[in-house]
């Protein structure tokens, strides 16, 4: 059964879901329209930062929205499933994320409003005074979020075609949601994002505790689940913790995630568009709390089923592996099955994942645009270039680039997860020019670029001989232990204080 039979055929969604759904698209168009009357200048800073002036609860749940994506919902409780309580891991390394926040982005905030940074890109050349080093850095940023906007897309045109029950093809649903975000993100830019964001983060919040209410009073408590899962056999090695080789890629996949995800570039221009230094505080460590909320919940659901329906890796799939979208999928079933007000709790769910993977998209793809106009083509090709036209080549640039996001996301057939790997992989390598370049002055442009070149070296050299993890150790954790060894040697030459 392929992942689309799964999603479309395992849910009997009527029409009036789709109606649902309909009316939750048309509000995000209805924002655009909104926000693009609120804009008040036709310049870079107030499309793609919202002038600047997020303001507390926007901003929560904007950064929320963007870092919970439907592969939390998804990924994550199918993940637990397959593995069991190992894959707690995922609470420790979203929490990882927020604690990576807190090293850099106060000081960061604070140098983006003296010097009025849009982009990533812009601190870098402010930092090291390198247009190769911040056409490097924000190549492979654009690479990253292309990767795992693909992934999005593709997940957003197989929830839809699960929500209409099949009536709408997942290419259909791909094209159609692709355009609605296009037109709002074109239409108010980051007002428009963040705002819809608002309405996605607090769906998907929602959708979490109605699903941890439902799961609980549907199967039983935790504590019931372990015994069940203790009881059997078959599952009693999800609830043993992992061997020494476990732990390290439990410490290794931690470090990866909460490194890398903390400098995705829609979450640093968030942290620019910051209205002051106190919400984004504040933000920050409300923001602290969420993986209780979100990741945890889908490890719940995960164990939930994995004692609840044991062997459903046998039933979906010849390689003894469950689609991780089989787990969430068998779980409303069920509770469609109980009641009127079951089923009607469960479409909200899934209206919340569609959500979820909207915020996430949508998000990416105004960093690609932001990054391709201002550091590469207003940077490189147009200096002279005013603001107006600058916006109005982002614009065209996301229309641009979705073209083909679509097309490799109807056409892609491979794993996406690996897609998702391989973009926290690389990401992670620019990982020093940020954190030690906020801190420290002792760093040049030379010893950056040197680190960087060779941590994706290694990376790439391990994941090419198949080589994805070393005795547990992420290849891209590998590649960073050379590039920050670089990294430090050339502080120590340079041997001078921030």
């Amino acid at each position: 059964m392929t992942k689309e039979n799964i999603m479309t055929e395992a849910l009997p969604f009527g029409p009036g879901a789709l109606v649902v759904v309909a009316a939750y698209v048309l509000s995000l168009l209805g924002i655009g329209f909104y926000a693009h009357k609120q804009r008040r200048k036709d310049d870079m800073q107030d499309f793609f930062l919202a002038g600047r002036n997020l303001g507390f609860t926007i901003l929560f749940l904007t950064l929320y929205a963007t870092q919970y994506s439907g592969n939390t919902l998804l990924g994550f409780s199918g993940a637990t499933y397959r593995n069991g309580l190992s894959f707690l891991v995922c609470v420790h390394f979203m929490t990882a994320i927020v604690v990576c926040y807190l090293f850099f982005a106060p000081q960061l905030y604070r140098l983006s409003r003296e010097n009025q940074f849009l982009t990533p890109g812009d601190f870098i050349y402010h930092r090291y005074q390198s247009q190769a080093l911040r056409i490097l850095v924000t190549l492979i940023m654009v690479y990253a979020l292309a990767n795992f906007t693909l992934a999005q897309m593709r997940t957003l045109g197989t929830a839809f075609a699960g929500i209409s029950q099949g009536r709408v093809p997942v290419w259909a649903g791909v094209i159609g949601l692709a355009l609605v975000m296009l037109i709002y993100e074109s239409l108010g830019g980051m007002r428009s994002v963040a705002w819809t964001d608002a309405i996605q983060g607090g769906m998907l919040l929602v959708g979490f505790i109605i699903l941890m209410g439902l799961s609980f009073s549907q199967f039983g408590s935790i504590t019931d689940t372990i015994n069940k899962l203790a009881s059997n056999p078959e599952t009693l090695h999800k609830i043993r913790p992992p061997n020494a080789e476990g732990a390290r890629n439990w410490i290794s996949f931690i470090l990866l995630v909460g490194l890398g995800a903390a400098i995705y570039p829609q979450a640093i221009q968030r942290i620019y568009a910051s209205r002051n230094a106190g919400i984004l505080k504040r933000s920050l460590a409300t923001m602290a709390f969420m993986p209780l909320v979100t990741a945890l919940v889908s490890v719940m659901i995960g164990l939930l089923m994995a004692a609840h329906l044991p062997g459903l890796e046998n039933e979906f799939s010849e390689s003894g592996l469950i689609p991780s979208e089989t787990v969430l999928t068998q779980m409303c079933l069920e509770l469609m099955q109980q009641s009127a007000f079951g089923y009607w709790l469960v479409v909200i769910i899934f209206a919340s994942l569609l959500a979820a993977v909207m915020s996430t998209a949508d998000s990416a793809l105004l960093s690609i645009s932001s990054m391709i106009t201002h550091d590469i083509y207003g940077k490189t090709f147009r200096p002279d270039a005013d603001q107006a036209h600058l916006t109005r080549v982002g614009k065209c640039i996301t229309w641009i680039f979705m073209f083909p996001l679509v097309w490799a996301a109807l056409a892609y057939e491979g794993n996406l997860i690996q897609l998702l790997k391989i973009k926290f992989e690389l990401l992670v390598q620019c990982v020093p020019a940020i954190y030690l370049g906020v801190h420290s002055k002792s760093l040049n442009a030379r010893t950056v670029i040197t680190g960087l070149l060779m941590g994706l070296a290694v990376t790439m050299i391990l994941i090419a001989l198949d080589w994805s993890s070393v005795s547990g150790i992420h290849s891209g954790i590998i590649g960073l232990a050379v590039n920050l060894t670089i990294c430090f040697l050339g502080m120590i030459k340079n041997s001078r204080t921030f």
